[in-house]
């Protein structure tokens, strides 16, 4: 079974110690990398895709809460900070643990426990689902000329990556969403919205057709643009061919 990889985000170079020295006793994952700052952690969340993100929540550049909404990639995430009033809001965004500072080696293994298994988008971690636990919604909010329209989720075709920001497209136009595309994507049902790209997001039900071009492989969309899949991103696709 492969090693989950790890990544450590916090200002203090202690704090990033301990938890190098805790996690070498755990055979099944592997350190990917570390981070001083929260514009630091986003680069390299996105760019490292970890499966396991322990987050500081005070840092400078972008605070933990800020790093999670900003990331295409969403990881596992434990925080670790010497704040407890953060608690409540870490959990609503499904956090896997709150690591209160100073803890234990003993209260490290307790949180490494739940870790397992993770996946590299946990389903919920920055998503308020509005039809409750384990279900979708039909009708999401989407900003339009400085007003927020009402928009049907099954008329979404496509969904891009700008930066910090999600361009979401429908048969009527493009809206902004203020979230990153990772985290937007957690909205939805994901036996039709399928990431292809490391920027974009697919709703398959809007797929025409699929075509390689030499050593490239497109998705046709309904509205006739033409997706590159990123080569991580094909077995996803190859696994719907039959």
């Amino acid at each position: 079974m492969s090693r989950k990889s790890v990544l450590i985000v916090d200002d203090e170079e202690h704090a990033r110690l301990l938890i190098r020295q805790y996690l070498a006793a755990h055979a099944g994952f592997f350190l990917a990398g570390e981070c001083h700052n929260g514009i630091e952690a986003i680069k390299y969340i996105n760019m490292l895709e970890p499966d396991l993100v322990f987050l500081d929540i005070q840092m400078p550049g972008a605070n933990g809460f800020e790093v999670v909404q900003r990331v295409e990639h969403v990881p596992g995430i434990i925080f670790t900070t010497a704040f407890d009033s953060y608690a409540i809001q870490a959990f609503e965004i499904n956090a896997i643990d709150y690591l209160l500072k100073p803890y234990t080696k003993a209260r490290f293994d307790d949180a490494m426990a739940r870790v397992q298994p993770v996946q590299p988008q946990l389903p919920g971690l920055v998503a308020h689902v509005a039809a409750g636990k384990g279900t979708y919604p039909e009708y999401i909010m989407v900003e339009n000329k400085k007003r927020f329209v009402n928009i049907r989720v099954a008329d979404i075709i496509y969904m891009k990556a700008d930066r910090d920001y999600t361009e979401v497209y429908t048969s009527a136009g493009s809206y902004i969403s203020s979230f990153g595309i990772g985290a937007i994507g957690q909205r939805f049902d994901p036996s039709l919205f399928i990431r292809v790209h490391r920027s974009v997001i697919v709703n398959m039900a809007h797929v025409r057709e699929l075509y390689k071009d030499i050593h490239k492989t497109f998705l046709v969309m309904d509205n006739g643009m033409e997706i590159n899949v990123g080569r991580n991103y094909l077995p996803d696709i190859k696994s719907l061919i039959i």
